[in-house]
């Protein structure tokens, strides 16, 4: 099979495509309260457009997709789109990132796919601090969803964002989650895609975050982990699942990073911290043949940078940046 490298000579596998700017949370590290300005649906990458590329990328050799939004759930027929992709035959691993408030409905179909890898985003398992952070009173709903997908059998993945003063003591409620349950529990950096919230300077580091988690279970062990793996993920006597922190701001995963980012209008992002290299949609709509659309891929590939400080620096912005994670695909 292909593998398609980078200039730095990683395999780029994976691909992570926001399907829908859109999200029914407000969660404040993430959104404004006011939201942001949705884009029309016509500057959105149709299903056609987002299979098409699929498949290219498929006879490039990737092999694991995930559809992120916004709320992946929200776009209209999302199921269609996940058939499709599955109809391809390319990507034995198909995933999602959704916050849970619609998928309950889907549990089937998502099975008869075989789509069995979920990420939930949940930052507190407290009521009010959850309504606190994403500004809406959707707990109970999200809980159901978490419950339901455990008893169905899904293998998943609990993202949480930790703020600093903001959620930090829900770091040992959430990691208990593990304990009872086969999950794997994310705490995520906060990271400076954040709608315009920056009331803490200082972010909860992945260092302050492990010592946390070793003063409350001194078993804590790390795990052995896969190429390309974000998270550094550790066991702990006695838990059904394990519990992981993702360094997305100090950015100490990169030298094994395989992938690459396409944001719900069409633009490619090489690095998480880019500005966006490329704009895929334009390039397809231009009237290009599946050929150049495959070369021009490998061509973008070949300019990924060697880890996200070296992409800030190519853009030479500010850090603190207008984009949101709902608009860059979370």
């Amino acid at each position: 099979m292909m593998k398609l490298k980078d200039g730095f000579d990683r395999t780029i596998d994976y691909v992570r495509i926001g399907v829908t700017d859109r999200c029914n949370l407000r969660c404040f590290y993430c959104m404004p309260k006011e939201g942001i300005p949705y884009e029309p649906k016509a500057h959105l990458l149709s299903y056609e457009e987002i299979v098409r590329i699929l498949n290219v990328l498929g006879q490039l050799g990737f092999q694991k997709v995930r559809f992120t939004g916004g709320e992946p759930f929200l776009r209209k027929d999302f199921i269609t789109l996940l058939e499709k992709t599955h109809a391809l035959n390319y990507y034995p691993n198909i995933s999602i990132t959704t916050n849970g408030t619609f998928i309950v409905k889907h549990i089937e179909k998502l099975k008869e796919l075989g789509i069995t890898t979920l990420n939930l985003s949940l930052d507190s398992l407290d009521a009010e601090r959850f309504k606190q952070i994403t500004r809406r009173d959707d707990f109970e709903k999200v809980i159901h969803a978490f419950h339901t997908l455990i008893d169905q059998g899904f293998n998943l993945k609990i993202n949480a964002v930790v703020m600093n003063g903001i959620n930090t003591r829900d770091i040992l409620p959430m990691a208990a989650l593990a304990e009872q349950y086969p999950v794997s529990v994310r705490f995520i950096e906060e990271m400076p895609f954040n709608g315009g919230y920056k009331q803490n300077k200082t972010v909860y580091s992945a260092k302050d975050i492990l010592n946390t988690l070793q003063e409350q279970y001194p078993t804590l062990t790390r795990k052995s982990g896969n190429h390309g793996d974000t998270s550094t993920n550790y066991a702990v006597d006695g838990f059904a699942g394990d519990v992981g922190i993702i360094p997305a701001f100090s950015r100490t995963f990169c030298n094994t990073c395989n992938r690459l980012r396409i944001t719900p209008k069409g633009e490619i992002k090489t690095c998480l911290y880019d500005g966006g290299v490329f704009s895929i949609r334009d390039f397809i709509r231009s009237g290009v043949t599946d050929e150049a659309l495959a070369e021009k891929f490998m061509e973008l590939v070949k300019i990924k940078p060697k880890d996200g400080f070296a992409a800030e620096q190519e853009k030479g912005k500010s850090l603190i940046r207008k984009e949101s994670m709902s608009t860059i695909g979370g």
